[in-house]
Order: structure tokens, then sequence, then C-alpha cells
């Protein structure tokens, strides 16, 4: 069987499901999807670019609290509400990785945990001599 380690930190909201934060497999780290709860589990509501950098600031939390950084990530999955909001998302995401960005799929859904209106997850090839936080 692979490597498998539990990946948890207090910079990302806790999980509220029988779920990881992320998981280390194989050389790679996989998150669990990341709504805009703050750590605190307060949800960031009203303007969607603010839950979307909430969402992604605990996709690096876990990602980090794995050996891995954003830069890392090789495949993110976007589920949104609305796809109207894809725009205004897609500024905030640009932020957060650089070039090249990593492959993506991006989804509408008919709701998400909470009454969130966007949702992240990712998968990071982590470098085995990083060590995690």
């Amino acid at each position: 069987m692979t490597d498998r380690a539990e990946i948890r930190t207090e910079r990302a909201p806790q999980a509220i499901g029988p779920y990881s934060q992320g998981i280390r497999a194989g050389g790679f780290l996989f998150t669990s999807g990341q709504i805009p709860l703050r750590p605190s589990g307060d949800l960031v509501s009203g303007d969607i670019r603010a839950e979307a950098r909430q969402a992604l600031e605990n996709v690096r939390a876990v990602l980090e609290a794995g050996g891995a950084r954003m830069e890392d990530v090789v495949k993110t999955v976007v589920f949104l509400v609305d796809l109207a909001d894809f725009s205004m998302v897609n500024e905030v995401y640009a932020g957060f990785f650089p070039s090249p960005p990593p492959a993506r799929s991006c989804v509408q859904v008919a709701a998400l945990p909470k009454g969130a209106r966007v949702e992240v997850e990712a998968v990071a090839v982590v470098d085995p001599k990083r060590s995690a936080r």
C-alpha cells in the first residue's frame, strides 16, 4: 500500500464531516474542497471575490501543512453556484497561481455546504525533500 498521511492544520477550517482537510499519498497532496470558511468556522459571504480569496487561502494553508506550495499545484477544481461569478472568481484565482497555472475544471453546482457560493480543491506534487509544516 502507498504511504498515506492525513494533513491537518489550524490555519484552515476544520472538516465539517467525515473527511480530512488533506491527504498526502504517493508524492501527491490532495486537498478536500475548501469553501470560504474562516479557520474560526465563520462563513465569508456577500462578495464573491472575498469568498474566493478565503477558499484559496484555505487551500494554501492545507498545502503548506502538507509540505506543498501553490506553485506545486497541478490540478484544481472550482465549484460555483452561479457561473455568472466565473470572471470575478477568475480575477482572484489568477493572483494565487504563478505561470503556468495548474490545469483546472470549473463547474456549476446546485448548492454547496453552508450556503457557500464557491469551493476549490487542489492536487499538488510534493517534493519529498520538503517537510510538512
